[in-house]
């Protein structure tokens, strides 16, 4: 009795040993920690109940998890002040496009957040929380705060934020690379205002690419109220990573930033945009991978920004119609257009017209199947890229670039205050492209911001611009030259589009 009972009290001794060992490694090293790891020794402590589901021909109970979600799931209100975006172009174009009425006083919109750290991290998307001068926080139980911006990623539409807070109810982070099509999911918004909302649906598919991140078309009938749809098979310079969860549980405005979750109360994607020709749910709704969220959100709160590795390439998704421009017979795959001198493809021997057929080892059918892979990584990681040429497949082992080579021009002052006043960056024409395009000299769009005078007039990356304001561009002196003898504040731009049609714009600078 008296071995027992000494045993009894050692594994007492044991357990407060390893209980206050978690809590000083939690409250000395919190800061140098990933979010999964902090969520490991929250939950080491604070175990979830598991969640049991039947079949889908039997009994699906949601309760635990909705109830395991729902108290760290936030409302966000954004306030901004009431200058128009892209104001500087009203005057312009005007009479073109019809002049917009702007609200007088400040304008506010909303969002939907997920905690993600007792301490007050909370994630949500970038569109949610963009150029807001002021965002506060509402939790489930009704406290309100003001948040602060830890730092943003437009390329996957996330951002990280933070509340002056302790001991905060969080979601647990899942794995999204275990999801299967067909599974129950929760989603947990705030639709329409309508606080911690819960809608139950299906995966009904992974890996979307969609076009809307970084797009900024003008509305029609297909425009999600999140985002902006695009041509897809534009080609992509590794910018925007979508590689989305599809799902058919009812996402509405408002939802966006919000929390996908399994059964389990596991967190495996952040609500984003949706499909739909009215601006409300038509059945089909769309959510960031959670694994390549925590890659993002760790570089966020660890750097303040993203560190992303580079392929060095623009390439085309392939189907029939582009195989059929391409001149290739192979209607899948990824069609490398460009490839960037000095960057890790250039490096490895991947050349242009090679096709894309496998990242690590698995079938690339869309974009997504590279820049999701990518995404995850860092600069000098690395990944095999297996292409087809002409008829043979060969493998290469590219070493992510820390820079993107292609925008390497902006290191010197003008480049980069051309980035800032046009929203471009840009390289010198290879012999290749000078005799695809039949050109003696120009420069290639490599990088077009968001926002910026190149995006509002649809300039897309994998332009070529030959002439500004009548005077040959070969280089980004010329460019910036030409910049300085602005006839009326009007820079006139010709060139080719990346399909190989004619290119001519106006832009007023101001």
């Amino acid at each position: 009795m008296k071995k027992f009972g000494l045993t009894l009290i050692t594994a007492f001794a044991g357990g407060a040993l390893a209980l206050g060992t978690y809590k000083l490694i939690e409250n000395r090293h919190s800061n140098s920690m990933s979010f999964e790891d902090r969520q490991k020794v929250f939950f080491t402590n604070n175990p979830l109940t598991t969640n049991k589901v039947a079949s889908s021909a039997g009994q699906v109970d949601f309760t635990e998890a909705a109830a395991a979600v729902t108290p760290a799931v936030v409302y966000i209100r954004t306030t901004y002040n009431n200058q128009p975006q892209n104001g500087q172009f009203q005057q312009f174009f005007g009479d073109m496009f019809g002049q917009r009425v702007v609200p007088q006083g400040p304008q506010m919109a909303s969002g939907s957040g997920v905690i993600i750290s007792t301490d007050g991290y909370i994630v949500t998307n970038n569109h949610v929380v963009d150029k807001a001068e002021k965002i506060e926080i509402t939790t489930n139980d009704h406290r309100n705060f003001k948040a602060k911006v830890i730092g943003t990623d437009p390329n996957t539409d996330l951002a990280l934020i933070k509340i002056e807070a302790s001991d905060l109810p969080i979601v647990k982070l899942g794995n999204s690379d275990a999801v299967k099509v067909g599974e129950w999911v929760l989603a947990v918004g705030n639709p329409f205002k309508l606080t911690s909302t819960v809608t139950a649906g299906i995966v009904s598919a992974k890996g979307r690419g969609i076009g809307i991140i970084g797009s900024n078309e003008n509305e029609d009938e297909n425009q999600n109220p999140f985002g902006r749809t695009q041509n897809s098979n534009k080609p992509r310079l590794n910018q925007a990573i979508e590689s989305f969860i599809q799902t058919d549980a009812a996402i509405n405005p408002g939802n966006s930033g919000g929390a996908l979750v399994n059964t389990n109360g596991e967190l495996i994607g952040i609500n984003s945009a949706i499909a739909s020709h009215t601006g409300s749910y038509e059945g089909y709704g769309f959510a960031i991978p959670i694994n390549l969220a925590k890659k993002v959100l760790n570089d966020i709160q660890k750097f303040g920004a993203v560190k992303r590795g580079f392929v060095g390439i623009a390439f085309t998704e392939l189907n029939e119609d582009e195989a059929e421009k391409k001149n290739t017979d192979k209607s899948a795959g990824l069609y490398v257009d460009q490839v960037v001198p000095g960057g890790g493809a250039a490096s490895a021997g991947i050349k242009e017209g090679d096709i894309i057929t496998k990242v690590d080892g698995n079938t690339a059918y869309a974009s997504s199947d590279l820049q999701e892979r990518v995404g995850r990584l860092h600069p000098g990681d690395e990944i095999k890229l297996t292409v087809l040429r002409g008829n043979q497949e060969k493998t290469f082992t590219v070493t992510l670039k820390a820079d993107n080579p292609s925008v390497s021009t902006a290191n010197s002052k003008s480049a980069e205050e051309l980035y800032n006043k046009i929203g471009a960056s840009f390289v010198p024409v290879n012999n290749a492209q000078k005799e695809k395009f039949h050109i003696n000299g120009g420069v290639l769009v490599t990088q077009v911001r968001e926002g910026g005078l190149f995006d509002y007039t649809e300039v897309p990356v994998g332009s070529i611009i030959t002439e500004i304001n009548k005077q040959p561009i070969r280089n980004t002196n010329d460019i910036d030259q030409a910049l300085s003898n602005l006839k009326n504040g009007v820079l006139t731009i010709s060139g080719f589009y990346p399909d190989g049609s004619k290119l001519k714009s106006a832009i007023e600078l101001r």
